[in-house]
Parts: structure tokens; sequence; C-alpha cells
């Protein structure tokens, strides 16, 4: 099963207009968001760094090490996104092996990707 296909069934989606930001960075890292409609754009001091779009996540890092939001991310345009608490994270990782697969390689893929050089 792909992992939008679980996460659009999650029962918190919340409605974002285009510009309205998501979280900010320094805020707390308590949930991560899955892209059900539209786009959101990943900011680091004011440039795009990432724009993720239906089917992908975006702040599972925060929510992993239980540290603040490390970017900032805006609605690119209007969006409807699933919101997954840790408590509901962790139980998707216990009883969909192949969910924690996918959110390690976005993780590893972020990291290839934006980590040093």
């Amino acid at each position: 099963m792909a992992t939008l296909d679980i996460l659009r069934r999650e029962p918190e989606i919340r409605s974002y207009t285009q510009g309205e930001t998501v979280f900010q960075a320094g805020d707390p890292g308590d949930c991560m968001y899955a892209v059900v409609e539209g786009s959101i754009e990943i900011r680091l001091n004011d440039k795009t760094i990432d724009r993720v779009g239906p089917g992908g996540v975006f702040g599972e890092m925060g929510l992993i090490d239980a540290q603040p939001r490390s970017a900032t991310a805006v609605a690119a345009s209007d969006s409807k996104l699933a919101v997954i608490s840790e408590k509901r994270f962790l139980r998707l990782v216990e009883q969909t092996p192949q969910f924690a697969l996918q959110m390690m390689r976005v993780v590893s893929d972020r990291l290839r990707q934006h980590g040093p050089r």
C-alpha cells in the first residue's frame, strides 16, 4: 500500500490557503504532515529548498528527533494536509513495516540532497 493511501485516511486533515504558513523554523516538531492535495514549499532562510506535492511528507525530522523545526513550511497552493501525531506515527511504524521503510527513505533522500557536502 502506498504511503499516501495510508495517510489520506487520517482523521485529521487541515486545509491551508496559498501563502499560509504551516510551521516556522524554531516551532516544536510535534507532528508531521502528508500532502493530500496541493503543494508545500520548504524554506530555509527565505530560500525554497524543496517543494512537496501530493503523496509527499514533510516535518518528519522534527517528529523523529524531537527537535524544533529546522525550516519553514508554506503552502505554495491551496492544500490539504494529513496531520500525523507522534503517537499515530509510532503506531503506523509498528503496524505497517512498509510505512517505516518509506519514512527511512524520505529522511535518507533529504539528507543526501540537503546535508553537508
